[in-house]
């Protein structure tokens, strides 16, 4: 007698399990275009910055944005709550790793302070860039409206987890439809990462959705509560919501891969799963311009009764520049992410993102090892 089953266990991809197939064709790099549209906006290189402390600054966001890309700055962050964030990130940098957990919760109490709001998007169009802000679900109604006024040209929600159906205590909730229509500039939400949640969330009228739950480098949300789905199946699945959502409405809705991406091969494999672009938070921490110190943090550290995250030491790389745009020093794939991506265009014979999307990805769990013995033995 077969004995029944509970449940049945999906079969779920990371990044370092499947590789690219090559093309039948094959195109000159330079060729490529990688742009990227988030509703009626263009930026010339497919990538945000994480709205993490230790990452984005107004200076630091002026930098990316004049370089062709998009970094967004978090609301409910040190850059809000203090008039000397630099200071802040200081006292964190220095910290003693038995203490920083404490600390995070202590810093992050302090209010947020709508002079502050306005400041820092002023601050970030004065450096002559669009401004890109994110704040939670249940700050966006008090948080967003002065953001957007100041000048912010995107606005992202973002929360670990994000569905257009959440059940609260609160009499009347966010509702994304009703937020798309207030604020009048393109909406980017997340974390999400299935078929369903992703086109719910689409049909609520947003412009993109963020795909990852708990793979970035900072974060603990995987260990502490168990949840999340490897990214490039949690993008697949997206991705064919948004397919799906464009053919049923004629409306295109951005798939950015958010979190875990630590190489250029790691951002191509993201495309060829089907997303549009990419959300890069410790890539860009190891950047010289980047405001942490050599230091990381995600947004659900400072939690005051769950921390989910975890300062991270990650040195530097190199300039934002060199880590984007090259030339590389380094060969291990974590320099020059946008040439990377190029080259992989090129290979598969790729013209544009879209058609990158439609390159094949084979089940290859021993990619990265098949060959490399010498390389493994000297640590690259």
């Amino acid at each position: 007698m077969e004995t029944p089953r509970f449940k049945e266990i999906g079969r779920a991809y990371g990044f370092d399990e499947v590789a690219i197939a090559p093309g039948t064709v094959t195109i000159n790099p330079e060729q490529a275009d990688i742009a990227l549209r988030i509703g009626e906006i263009e930026f010339a290189l497919p990538v945000l910055a994480s709205a993490m402390d230790a990452v984005v600054s107004p200076k630091f966001a002026g930098q990316l944005g004049r370089l062709g890309g998009l970094a967004v700055l978090n609301l409910e962050g040190l850059w809000t709550r203090y008039e000397d964030a630099e200071g802040v990130l200081g006292e964190l940098a220095e910290a003693p790793l038995d203490q920083v957990t404490t600390l995070f919760q202590r810093l992050y109490t302090a209010p947020i302070r709508d002079d502050l709001v306005a400041r820092r998007v002023e601050e970030i169009k004065a450096e002559g860039v669009l401004c890109a802000v994110s704040v939670t679900p249940q700050r966006t109604k008090k948080i967003s409206p002065a953001a957007v006024e100041a000048g912010a040209d995107v606005l992202v929600v973002q929360a670990t987890v994000t569905t257009a159906r959440h059940t609260s205590k609160s009499e009347r909730g966010l509702i994304l439809s009703e937020l798309v229509n207030q604020v009048d500039v393109p909406v980017v939400v997340g974390n999400c990462a299935t078929y369903a949640v992703a086109k719910e969330l689409m049909d609520e009228g947003i412009h993109g959705v963020l795909v990852g739950i708990g793979p970035g480098a900072a974060c603990t949300t995987r260990e502490v509560v168990g949840v999340g789905i490897p990214q490039i199946t949690a993008t697949i699945e997206c991705a064919a919501a948004r397919d799906e959502h464009f053919a049923r409405t004629g409306r295109y809705v951005s798939v950015l891969t958010d979190g875990g991406i630590r190489t250029g091969g790691e951002v191509c494999k993201s495309m060829v799963a089907g997303a549009d672009g990419v959300m890069l938070g410790t890539p860009f921490a190891q950047a010289v311009e980047a405001p942490g110190q050599g230091f990381n943090w995600g947004m659900a550290t400072p939690d005051p009764a769950l921390p989910r995250g975890t300062r991270i030491r990650v040195g530097t790389r190199g300039t934002l520049k060199e880590i984007l745009l090259g030339p590389s020093v380094l060969t291990d794939g974590t320099m020059n992410l946008m040439g990377a991506l190029r080259a992989c265009m090129g290979m598969v014979g790729a013209f544009d993102i879209r058609e990158l999307q439609q390159a094949g990805l084979v089940f290859a769990p021993d990619i990265k090892s098949e060959g490399k013995m010498f390389q493994m033995a000297q640590g690259r």
